[in-house]
């Protein structure tokens, strides 16, 4: 006759295994999805673009080490990712190197030049954005203000585009 006392003993032991592995599954990390741009690595970065006034063209997302001196200047980014622009939300996945801290700018190239246009006074003449969506009424934003912690793979951001 099996005892009360070692079945309960059995079913402790075996729910104690069971969930001892079970976080190890859930905890690795899912592949990144189709399309994600940049050098492949084990973490990436979603980005939900909001308020894109149209489907012309691509919009630019342009990953920066944390490092304000590299921030928004001429060979200062890490990766520049194009996705094709859909007209209110446009998705999109950017690798990043490894879990740490970066900064995001983005624009819509409307006209798939590119660069970031700007008019004739040098203000923008297509739609940007930043991570943390900072205000920009009087002018660039600060490099602390678009810091964007990455953890762990997979996490998504979401960005206003404004234009003009």
């Amino acid at each position: 006759m099996i005892q009360p006392r070692r079945i309960r003993a059995a079913a402790l032991a075996l729910a104690a295994l069971v969930s001892a592995a079970a976080p190890t599954a859930a905890s690795a990390p899912a592949a990144a999805p189709a399309g994600c741009t940049g050098p492949a690595s084990a973490t990436w970065l979603n980005v939900v673009v909001d308020g894109v006034r149209n489907g012309n063209g691509v919009v630019a997302i342009t990953l920066y080490a944390d490092d304000s001196s590299k921030f928004l200047v001429k060979r200062g980014s890490l990766y520049v990712g194009r996705v094709d622009a859909n007209t209110g939300t446009t998705r999109g996945c950017i690798f990043v190197p490894k879990p740490g801290v970066y900064a995001l700018a983005l624009y819509h190239d409307e006209n798939r030049d590119g660069r970031f246009d700007r008019t004739g006074l040098g203000l923008p003449a297509e739609g940007y954005g930043f991570s943390n969506n900072p205000a920009t009424l009087a002018g660039l934003p600060q490099f602390r203000s678009v810091r964007l912690n990455v953890p762990k793979p997979g996490l998504t951001t979401r960005i206003s585009m404004k234009y003009p």
